[in-house]
């Protein structure tokens, strides 16, 4: 997040280039008045005028000149009932417009100091930010054998273990440690009770407790009542089930890296264009500015936005014109559209959000007001879209959503030669776990392999359920040779991971198949070599990686 110093330094900067550039504005102003008070009816030129001081209606509160965006919604309301009227100007209405003229050039001077507070008021956590615990485990167990075990169970989920055998060591550690999730036994060699005790201890007099789960042999309810008293946020029987754990850990900790919002910036002003970019890049989002509506498509589907800003007004283009061009785009149908524009007719703002806009913001807009607007419009919409693009055992995208995401990557890494990977995997033996153990069993499974992937890969990489216990990973600006080594990583850490079911523990395995676009270059030819690796995968042996170099194949990792 931006410190609110440099934020403000940035503001001003752009506030001094709008100061900079307003006198060359205000005589692009004048020029085309003088144009055309010197010639009969002209529609379209008033309509050019019309634009060129509507412009400065919105810019001008943004950038400190308070009283030359008033000034200037005045010779923009006049010069809307002119247009309507549709004929030639008459004295008195000539005579009006060169008053309100000279009013705008009168208070273009003074300009009022916007940003001293403005900065400081969206010092905030981005909206999406990752206020997260930390993913460090204090460990309290006093069998070293199952305490080294959860550390190495934990350890593959990305949680760092510090383990303490004795409640002694544990109290002396307590005393330098502000932030850890504690995972505790309850019965330890001289103390039948002391894993609730010691956390009673701890707890004491703090403002934010320890997060804290018990794990015991124990499962009466008076002592499930004292560990629920000092603070126990979960209680797990041994033997324990590392699923179980995960999932209680996870929701603690939130450990799944989230990915700033991507927000489209659609206007012909570069100075609030800026402006909006630079707020929205203080809020930890990603903003991408179009002054060209040309190359609006391409860069809609390379930058794939979570919302689009759009300029009401534009020179050669309007705002309510691109709305439906966009929402012609199967891709962007759901994408919320946000209008900006310093129009105050409501009825037109109406007939703007009928054509295709969610919402409307006029201008001058504050920061925090955006930055709210904006976050609240991208949540509430990413939770719609993951109700039809997310799997919704694991969270995954769906079938459908992860072809589409590897569509713009393939795209995109054309465009740019980057590189990039494609894997299909496959969990081995999946029907005979299902009927030996049962489906809540498989479900698990899936889950945690769901939640490795998600773990270890980067925010940037994308992870789909292709179907029932098969995956695909699209590995972002990655080659063959790094993807095979990440791939290879997980495939061990999930090899290690051991699940209880009837009181029996086990292990399962994966295989994997990977393509790059290095190789093969279309969506289609991707997968096929993907699958096809996973094939070979499966036909040499299983648990291993393989790697498409057409014709031939490489495997790593045979066990």
């Amino acid at each position: 997040m931006t410190d609110p110093n440099v934020l403000q330094s940035k503001l001003e900067r752009l506030c001094d280039a709008y100061a900079v550039q307003l006198p060359e504005k205000l005589k692009h102003i004048e020029e085309m008045w003088e144009q055309l008070s010197q010639n009969s009816w002209d529609g379209e030129g008033f309509q050019i005028l019309y634009r060129m001081v509507h412009s400065l209606t919105g810019s001008g509160k943004t950038f400190g000149f308070v009283l030359l965006s008033d000034a200037a919604r005045n010779l923009e309301e006049y010069l809307k009932q002119v247009i309507q009227i549709k004929t030639a100007l008459s004295e008195e209405q000539y005579q009006h417009i060169q008053k309100l003229m000279r009013e705008l050039r009168q208070v273009a001077i003074y300009r009022e100091t916007l940003f001293n507070d403005q900065a400081g008021s969206i010092a905030i956590a981005p909206p999406n930010y990752d206020a997260r615990s930390p993913r460090h485990i204090f460990l309290l167990e006093d069998d070293p054998e199952q305490a080294e075990e959860l550390k190495v169970q934990l350890g593959y989920f990305g949680y760092e273990v510090t383990v303490f055998y004795t409640l002694a060591d544990f109290r002396v550690a307590m005393q330098r440690t502000a932030d850890a999730v504690i995972l505790t036994d309850i019965s330890f060699p001289d103390n039948s009770l002391g894993g609730v005790e010691v956390i009673k201890e701890i707890q004491a007099g703090r403002d934010t407790p320890f997060p804290v789960i018990f794990i015991t042999v124990h499962d009466e309810f008076v002592i499930r009542l004292e560990a629920a008293r000092a603070g126990g946020i979960a209680y797990l029987s041994k033997p324990i089930n590392i699923g179980k754990l995960i999932d209680k850990l996870d929701a603690l900790t939130s450990t799944l890296t989230t990915v700033p919002y991507r927000v489209m910036i659609i206007d012909d002003s570069e100075s609030l264009a800026a402006y909006y970019a630079t707020v929205l890049e203080q809020a930890g989002m990603v903003p991408m500015v179009v002054h060209n509506p040309l190359n609006l498509i391409k860069v809609l589907l390379e930058f794939a936005p979570d919302l689009i800003l759009i300029d009401l007004y534009m020179p050669e283009y309007n705002g309510m014109d691109l709305a439906k061009v966009i929402r012609q785009l199967d891709a962007f149908v759901s994408i919320p559209i946000v209008f900006l524009s310093a129009e105050i007719d409501l009825d037109k703002q109406l007939v703007a959000m009928s054509l295709g806009g969610d919402d409307f913001l006029a201008k001058p807009i504050q920061p925090q007001h955006l930055i709210s607007s904006v976050n609240s419009r991208i949540q509430r919409s990413l939770i719609l879209r993951s109700l039809v693009l997310r799997d919704s055992l694991t969270g995954l995208f769906n079938h459908t959503a992860i072809k589409d995401e590897l569509d713009r990557e393939v795209v995109r890494s054309k465009r740019h030669g980057i590189p990039l990977a494609f894997a299909m995997i496959d969990i081995d033996h999946f029907k005979q776990i299902n009927d030996a153990y049962g489906h809540p069993i498989g479900d698990r499974i899936i889950k945690s392999l769901a939640r490795l992937l998600k773990q270890r890969l980067r925010a940037s990489d994308l992870v789909g359920r292709y179907g029932g216990e098969e995956f695909a990973v699209v590995l972002v600006n990655v080659d063959r040779t790094a993807a095979l080594q990440v791939l290879d990583t997980i495939r061990k850490n999930f090899s290690n991971l051991r699940y209880l079911a009837d009181g029996k523990e086990f292990s399962v395995t994966f295989s994997c198949g990977i393509a790059d676009i290095s190789q093969f270059r279309d969506v289609t030819k991707l997968i096929e070599a993907s699958d096809k690796a996973l094939y070979n995968a499966k036909h040499a042996g299983r648990n291993q990686v393989v790697v498409s170099d057409a014709p031939t194949a490489e495997a790593v990792g045979f066990i």
